[in-house]
């Protein structure tokens, strides 16, 4: 088994620059990521979440540090990673199949058996009775399916995760959870998480990076549970220990000034 890291960030910090301000948005943060693991970033508003996803899918080139995706010094966009955001940016003139190949289109990998993949990753997510349907004629939760199985059919090995479930109510929201956390299971897939919501980031979780804000720093890292790691989200939250582990956490948000809003449910 190859054990060398998926993610390593070395000494990166971030300052953004204007006209009359710079603005450390990251600061010194140091993050190894193992194959197959699933990583949380959380924190408050301002701890520089999505800038440091950012960086590491190769969007934005940090102020200091390097970060190693694979051995591989990373400075711009990769196929390697996938990028699953909060939006689903599906182009509404393309059917629910051309939006799920169009990753495969523009790196030129379109062939019978990425075809027959993609086919699978439908079936799979329960979306091929739709495949011929537009994203307006679907949910918001399955309008995220597609979103997924996008992502997945260039079989990235690395999938950054952006608050893809924030925007969907609540039922769906633990649905898609549980489906995304066994579909990277059965895939062997490594992945980052950027969320607000303290149950989300326990339950799906196998290690959480909390991060405190202005300027985003590491705070302290938590390995969750053995018995939580092992159990479906929306199962997770029943087992014991899930809600001490939560109130923790929470006490952390208190001491830097986050907001119960900013916390999740």
């Amino acid at each position: 088994m190859n054990m060398e890291a998926t993610v390593q960030i070395s000494g990166m910090s971030h300052v953004y620059v204007s006209d009359d301000q710079a603005n450390m948005a990251l600061e010194d943060v140091q993050l190894t990521v193992h194959p197959g693991e699933f990583v949380s970033l959380l924190g408050p508003s301002g701890c520089g979440k999505t800038t440091l996803l950012s960086i590491i899918a190769g969007l934005i080139q940090p102020t200091q540090g390097e970060v190693r995706i694979n051995g591989k010094s990373i400075t711009s966009p990769t196929p390697e990673v996938g990028y699953m955001l909060q939006q689903d940016y599906l182009f509404p003139w393309r059917t629910i199949y051309d939006n799920s190949i169009i990753g495969l289109q523009l790196l030129g990998r379109l062939n019978m058996e990425t075809e027959a993949y993609v086919a699978h990753l439908l079936e799979e997510m329960g979306l091929s009775r739709y495949r011929t349907y537009r994203p307006s004629q679907l949910s918001g939760g399955m309008r995220q399916r597609v979103a997924l199985v996008r992502t997945l059919a260039t079989e990235p090995e690395l999938l950054l995760l952006d608050e893809p479930f924030s925007a969907l109510d609540y039922q769906t929201k633990l649905q898609l959870e549980d489906l995304v956390i066994q579909t990277l299971h059965d895939r062997d897939k490594t992945a980052i998480l950027v969320t607000h919501d303290i149950t989300e980031a326990i339950a799906m979780s196998d290690r959480i990076i909390l991060l405190e804000p202005r300027p985003g720093r590491i705070r302290r890292e938590i390995v969750i549970p053995e018995e939580i790691r092992r159990t479906l989200p929306l199962q997770a939250r029943e087992i014991p220990g899930f809600h001490e582990l939560f109130r923790d956490i929470w006490r952390e948000f208190e001491l830097m000034g986050g907001k119960g809003e900013e916390a999740g449910r």
